[in-house]
């Protein structure tokens, strides 16, 4: 059998061995009081552990090896931290270990205290041939109580990672929230494969400059379209020729340089995607909005929220044009439902739960929660996926989990640390 330290922890946690008449190597009785708490940090592998051997009742650490020489491997008989472990807990006994005094360790032996067939079911959730996740036989089976509650802490995981990233940059512009959620907001409007350019147009564009013409949307046009690098050419037509009129005028004021041109991507994008169609409606959302991430922190109601980014105007050359000069049929190049969700996913809810989490203000953290609840499930290949094995996805808060889910635990096979694989497991 392949045992690992990860099963043994397990095992020893959830108290998964046959406890009938506990003995040490030695022949000493054992009464395990309780296992403690595990230690995912340096030293010994569970703390405050309350154990009687023989007539005495210790209280400390507990150290787990698949084998007991493992000790000796590990130098922890020249470490003094490990002095004041009370047990050590093996697979198999191999070899008697001592502390740094050359104490003789007690030892609980598991050899042959674990059910093989909980070893079986672990063996095949872990190293089993699956296609897509390792519990894909089974997941189907855990209850809806046991999925909520895990899939609650996944996505808080998942929104305290994002949150970090958004800490950072939030230094970066000296803590000013407005300027962080306006670069952020404007790699969104990239989506994945233009939101490097998008972020690099914003960071070259500071939001304090586009309030200064927030009377003029033909300026706030020509600063985003030049910033982006779309004016340096030569136009047949009337509006990209007034754009870069307005530019190179604006840019020499500002003293700005455009990024390049060719970081933003057309290829395999449907037309409403182009990049153009992006800039002029996030030129058309600067132009309709002040202080934007106020007006987030503000308003609770999501129909609300979603009113923000509605109705955004976009120049009517562009009801006309995907690119510049180059005319094709009439169409709205408003702003879709799908578009506006993945805004209010990717940048509202985010923002709530940094804003909550950096300020403490638990409020918003419910908030950013309670909107993710209240957003459509993502449809992408990973839900598909999770659909087709019986798992219910109805909202942004559940897929958004499972992505989590899928991505940090099922990619890994961390199922021993995954509420959903310790139920199948029956370890809790």
């Amino acid at each position: 059998m392949l045992f690992t330290e990860d099963f043994l922890y397990h095992v020893w946690k959830f108290r998964l061995y046959n406890r009938d008449s506990l003995q040490t190597t030695t022949g000493e009785t054992i009464e395990v009081i309780n296992p403690g708490m595990q230690n995912t940090n340096a030293g010994p592998d569970f703390q405050q552990a309350r154990i009687k051997i023989g007539d005495t009742l210790w209280a400390g650490n507990v150290e787990i090896h698949v084998a007991a020489s493992d000790w000796d491997k590990h130098n922890h008989q020249q470490d003094k931290a490990y002095d004041n472990v009370i047990l050590h807990v093996v697979y198999r006994d191999d070899a008697p270990v001592k502390t740094t005094e050359g104490n003789l360790m007690p030892t609980l032996e598991l050899e042959h205290r674990i059910p093989a067939e909980l070893y079986s079911r672990y063996h095949n959730l872990v190293y089993g041939d699956q296609k897509i996740i390792p519990c894909e036989s089974a997941i189907h089976t855990v209850d809806d109580l046991t999925m909520r509650t895990w899939l609650t802490r996944v996505l808080v995981e998942r929104l305290e990672k994002k949150s970090a990233f958004v800490a950072q940059t939030l230094k970066q512009n000296t803590g000013d929230w407005e300027e962080t959620f306006y670069q952020h907001l404007a790699a969104n409007f990239g989506f994945k494969i233009n939101a490097l350019p998008f972020e690099m147009l914003a960071k070259s564009l500071p939001q304090v400059i586009l309030g200064k013409h927030k009377n003029s949307p033909l300026q706030i046009e020509a600063l985003i379209f030049g910033q982006a690098g779309f004016l340096e050419e030569d136009f047949k037509d009337e509006y990209p020729n007034q754009l870069k009129t307005e530019y190179q005028f604006l840019r020499k004021k500002y003293g700005f340089e455009p990024i390049d041109k060719y970081l933003f991507k057309f290829l395999r994008l449907r037309p409403l995607n182009f990049p153009t169609i992006r800039l002029a409606q996030f030129a058309g959302l600067i132009s309709k909005s002040n202080h934007l991430l106020s007006k987030v922190l503000e308003i609770s109601d999501v129909k609300l929220l979603r009113d923000l980014f509605t109705d955004i105007p976009v120049n009517p050359y562009w009801e006309t044009h995907y690119r510049f000069d180059v005319e094709s049929a009439p169409s709205s190049k408003e702003m879709g439902l799908i578009s506006v969700n993945n805004l209010l996913l990717n940048s509202l809810a985010l923002f709530l739960f940094s804003y909550g989490k950096l300020h403490q203000q638990e409020r918003y953290i419910d908030r950013s929660l309670l909107l993710l609840e209240q957003l459509p499930a993502e449809d992408n290949s990973i839900i598909s996926s999770f659909v087709e094995l019986g798992v219910k996805t109805k909202t942004a808060f559940e897929t958004q989990a499972l992505l989590e889910l899928k991505n940090n635990y099922c990619n890994y096979k961390k199922c021993l640390q995954c509420s959903v694989g310790n139920k199948i497991l029956k370890l809790i």
